[in-house]
């Protein structure tokens, strides 16, 4: 089960000061398309399953994070960092 919702994501993002801090959280299954997550730290976030079309990832570090079976069609990863990240069956990229 997921640690957030994405009701509860967006309260974050509308709150947020500096980039979002979402390291280590679990997203799995969580539908996050269409947000604005530029310059998000999700570094070891569990995103497997996750719906992220249309979402603004440029420059979130995305460092080891699960993106297996996600749905990144249509997202903006200019500049994201993807290293060590789990994109095994990831749709779009």
């Amino acid at each position: 089960m997921a640690d957030l919702t994405r009701t509860e994501v967006i309260k974050l993002i509308a709150i947020a000061t500096k980039p979002l801090n979402l390291t280590g959280v679990d997203l799995s299954g969580v539908d996050l398309s269409k947000l604005n997550l530029e310059g998000a730290n999700l570094t070891e976030a569990n995103l497997s399953g996750a719906n992220l079309s249309g979402a603004n990832l440029m420059v979130a570090d995305l460092t080891g994070a699960n993106l297996n079976l996600a749905d990144l069609s249509r997202a903006d990863l200019y500049m994201a960092n993807l290293k060590r990240a789990d994109l095994e069956g990831a749709k779009g990229v």
